[in-house]
């Protein structure tokens, strides 16, 4: 090891004697900001992440819609399967109803499936906490868990369904009773709007319910692994007619997305500042080092050491607690995001605002995605803004010459 080297770990932690304090306040400054930055951008990039994984579950990587219905739905199904780097593809149904249990109303989001192509793109069964997909047929039904709370309903029970179409018929003078269907399963996806209010029945059950003969609403694909989904959806569009349109997931939620990038990036700048201060202080810490050490600088120079090397024992000393305090930042950032739930559970537990909680935030629990490139990032900028901060102290010690170094008291 070079002695500058040597010398600035020295400076740093000297033998036989307790922490310094100057070097604990500084390795605390950039710990305290890389903690707080791997715990934000975390969490930021959570959210995002559990909406794409609930979406590419739930729906598939792309959506195909139409101005209207797709009339012909398996000549739409047999061009989308044609094209290269599509897994598969499955029609749905979507719309509201108003379901009635016992006297007990509720308006869910219904979500017509076909049993036969929709284990191809979506993962249903994987969400199927009670029950099973499987059991699901024309004259039964799979409610989401906080919807069949709502209800007071449960497996084995028969729901009452009210459509649309009823008010278009008894503008006719026709009538048209409630349908009774089964439930076979309860289903969790893990955001808490889903979870409230979705129903699902197979797409011919959905077809009757609105009337809508051979037609659907639109078509779910995924795409085959290492596929990028904005070119499929390209290419979809080149061979589907003008009124249907395939739009990928971040097509269909680029508003929100958007505004959760910017919120994720203008959080990390902010919390940046804290690593600034933090360099500050080391600068702040080195600076009273060179003037307390001014004579061992001028004994160094003296002995031969050269200006440079000086430096390079300053700067050294500023990488070091850069180094350490991102380390440690990394350790309490994750520490923290292992017990994350439960320390949102505990504050809102004690501000009584659990339910507040899930209504605004919509999961069942905080999402948190720690993305390599964000850590990469966060290590960079630190150790870089540590070493920076070394550079001021560095330049004003290799600029004392040993005469007056020595002379100095």
């Amino acid at each position: 090891m070079p002695w500058y080297l040597y010398l600035a770990l020295k400076q740093l932690f000297p033998t036989g004697r307790k922490f310094p304090f100057f070097t604990l306040i500084s390795v605390l400054g950039v710990t305290l900001g890389v903690w707080l930055l791997v715990v934000v951008t975390s969490v930021m990039g959570g959210f995002g992440y559990e909406i794409r994984r609930m979406i590419v579950e739930t729906e598939g990587e792309i959506q195909i819609k139409a101005r209207g219905l797709i009339a012909d739905s398996r000549e739409t199904l047999t061009k989308i399967d044609a094209v290269p780097g599509v897994a598969g593809s499955t029609p749905y149904v979507g719309g509201v109803l108003m379901v009635q249990y016992q006297n007990k109303p509720a308006f869910p989001a219904m979500r017509g499936v076909d049993l036969a192509t929709v284990e191809k793109v979506t993962r249903l069964d994987r969400f199927v906490r009670v029950g099973s997909l499987d059991a699901l047929d024309d004259d039964s039904v799979i409610l989401s868990a906080g919807l069949a709370t709502t209800l007071g309903a449960y497996v084995g029970d028969t729901v009452e369904v009210y459509t649309p179409l009823m008010l278009e018929r008894i503008k006719n003078n026709e009538v048209i009773l409630p349908r009774g269907l089964r439930v076979v399963g309860l289903l969790e996806i893990g955001h808490q709007q889903l979870d409230s209010s979705t129903l699902y029945c197979t797409v011919r059950t959905a077809q009757d319910l609105y009337g809508l003969g051979e037609g659907v609403h639109g078509i779910d694909v995924r795409v085959k692994p290492g596929s990028n989904e904005d070119e499929i959806a390209a290419r979809l569009n080149a061979v589907l007619p003008r009124d249907v349109r395939a739009y990928s997931w971040m097509d269909s939620f680029s508003d929100f997305l958007w505004v959760l990038a910017l919120e994720k990036s203008m959080i990390t700048i902010m919390l940046l500042v804290i690593v600034v201060v933090a360099a500050f202080s080391v600068m702040s810490s080195l600076l009273i080092s060179v003037v307390r050490k001014t004579r061992e600088i001028g004994l160094i120079g003296a002995l031969g050491g050269q200006p440079r090397h000086v430096a390079a024992c300053f700067c050294a000393q500023g990488l070091f607690i850069g180094v350490l305090g991102t380390i440690l930042g990394l350790i309490a950032g994750f520490l923290t995001l292992a017990v994350r739930n439960d320390i949102v559970r505990g504050v809102a537990r004690i501000t009584q605002r659990e339910e507040v909680l899930q209504r605004f935030y919509q999961f069942s629990q905080l999402p948190a995605h720690t993305a390599p490139g964000d850590i990469a990032l966060i290590v960079s900028l630190t150790v870089a803004i540590s070493l920076l901060a070394g550079l001021l102290p560095a330049w004003r010690a290799a600029r004392l010459k040993p005469v007056e170094a020595l002379r100095s008291e």
